[in-house]
């Protein structure tokens, strides 16, 4: 009778073995299929881009990006009080060819500028920024790039100081760039070559 029961116990502790063994092999490729693909953007089989899981890894890191900019600008608050008046404007800039502008906006830290802009002809675009206390011509390239005429979007200032753009016109023709933005600026600055520079207060 004795032996029997080792029989027994023997199989189920076989049974047990194999269960286990089963379960473990099913974590791993669900690991290796699923979770690296879609968690961290690592697809050794090439099942998790067939599946589109690559492309839900790019969204969540972009989300994290965004989410962690925004943190930083702003100390991880959602809401961002601000003691300064709103402000919108639209202004408009008349390059002759081969002629550059300068015009940028003072921001402090995690204040919010909207812009949309626009040119009648292709320009070559900086959208840079100045911070505050930083060595004489040190500037931060947020977007550089060539042959644009128009853009877009929502800055969140990381830090404070002037932030804005820089357009020059690569063409032959006269260039008529026109910007509208909102946002909680103080003052802005137009920039030109051999001109002095032009400040605007806002109240």
């Amino acid at each position: 009778m004795a032996e029997t029961t080792d029989e027994l116990a023997g199989q189920a502790r076989e049974k047990i073995s194999a269960a286990i063994g089963v379960a473990l092999l099913v974590a791993g490729l669900a690991l290796v299929v699923g979770v690296l693909p879609a968690e961290f953007g690592v697809d050794p089989t090439g099942i998790g881009r067939r599946l589109g899981l690559l492309e839900l890894s790019a969204v969540k890191q972009q989300v994290a990006a965004i989410e962690g900019a925004r943190g930083a600008a702003s100390g991880g608050q959602t809401v961002v009080p601000s003691e300064r008046s709103f402000q919108r404007e639209t202004v408009e800039f008349a390059l002759k060819p081969h002629e550059f502008v300068e015009y940028k906006y003072r921001l402090d830290s995690g204040q919010s500028l909207l812009y949309s802009w626009n040119a009648t002809g292709a320009v070559n675009l900086e959208f840079h920024a100045e911070p505050d206390g930083a060595p004489k011509g040190y500037a931060q390239t947020y977007e550089k790039r060539s042959a644009v005429t128009s853009a877009s979007g929502t800055l969140v200032a990381p830090f404070a100081g002037i932030h804005g753009w820089f357009w020059e016109n690569t063409t032959d023709a006269p260039i008529t760039v026109t910007l509208s933005s909102a946002g909680f600026y103080t003052v802005a600055h137009e920039f030109r070559k051999d001109t002095p520079t032009a400040t605007r207060l806002f109240p």
